[in-house]
């Protein structure tokens, strides 16, 4: 019996919706759709949410619910780092839950960690026993889970990500033209200082990548924009994606095969958050998925339905 849910996730950098059949032990995606809103543009130190952003990120709420509304047994709405350290994000929650009828769930970066985990373990299969360790670079900040298991081990969200780097460091967006090494180097050394308790971690034997910069990143090695379910990559391709971007100016970036325009401008921060992972965890590759924090909140939430279910009625197909 198949059992539809979806999630509408507002992100740093995009605002995302999939359903998907939880039902079976191999979920299977009927629709997945992702809108650049940004509503992490422009947060200062006070963190505040700016009026556009969340207008334009509202309208993608509205857009991506059309899509799925009737086609789903539940609904959920998350958002992350963007989000979370807002001090006006309860006036933006009550907007979001006037649109969906559901109210915004504002992740924890342990909660955000740990659903990222669970949805990126459907791209590995049997674990055998094997440690597993799963970094989601979002646009705020980066995650890492670790685990043998469905439930994550151990856990931390470090405040760096590809819209906030590219802020502290706003040479990388490219608007100036050629990114130089000195800039390079300087949006390293805050990515280091961000990620450091990475290095406390045990080590693990299968390292998996999720978010928009790795998927992104995989789209420009391969040379083409595709359905990316599971690819590997190394230090080296990282380094080579960064150095094309970097050689050139935001503009021409927009046309390189594979790109998505609108990350034209932070995936070179991307980039360098992800290889300087790699270079704290002393591994020379991991395997980029877009099984991701959206699946796998999903997955936890079917896991956790029989337990609802014993001290709440069947909810109705949804038609908000």
């Amino acid at each position: 019996m198949s059992k539809h849910y979806a999630v509408i996730s507002i992100g740093t950098n995009s605002t995302r919706v999939l359903l998907a059949d939880v039902a079976p032990s191999a979920p299977h995606v009927d629709l997945a759709r992702s809108v650049g809103t940004r509503i992490g543009e422009g947060q200062g130190e006070d963190g505040a949410l700016g009026a556009e952003p969340m207008r334009r990120t509202l309208e993608a709420v509205k857009q991506l619910h059309r899509a799925i509304r009737g086609h789903y047994l539940r609904l959920f709405a998350v958002s992350t780092s963007a989000v979370r350290r807002a001090p006006n994000a309860a006036e933006f929650a009550d907007a979001v839950q006037e649109i969906l009828g559901v109210p915004l769930r504002i992740l924890s970066g342990e909660e955000e960690a740990a659903a990222s985990y669970r949805g990126a373990l459907t791209a590995f299969g049997d674990l055998r026993g094997q440690r597993v360790g799963v970094i989601d670079t979002g646009g705020g900040s980066t995650e890492y889970a670790v685990g043998t298991g469905f439930e994550a081990e151990r856990l931390v969200s470090c405040e760096i990500g590809a819209v906030r780097l590219t802020e502290l460091v706003p040479e990388l967006a490219g608007r100036d033209g050629v990114v130089d090494l000195t800039t390079i180097e300087r949006a390293r050394s805050i990515a280091r200082a961000a990620l450091e308790p990475l290095g406390a971690f045990p080590p693990v034997d299968r390292l998996a990548f999720v978010g928009g910069s790795a998927t992104t990143t995989a789209g420009v090695v391969r040379g083409r924009r595709a359905k990316i379910s599971s690819f590997a990559m190394t230090r080296a391709d990282l380094q080579k994606v960064l150095v094309r971007l970097c050689a050139t100016s935001l503009k021409q970036r927009r046309d390189i095969p594979g790109i998505k325009p609108q990350r034209a401008d932070i995936l070179p921060g991307g980039i360098i958050v992800l290889d300087t992972v790699l270079d704290i965890l002393k591994r020379d590759a991991a395997v980029a998925t877009a099984a991701d924090l959206l699946l796998g909140f999903l997955l936890q939430q079917r896991d956790a339905a029989p337990a609802a279910a014993a001290s709440h009625p069947p909810t109705a197909r949804a038609t908000h």
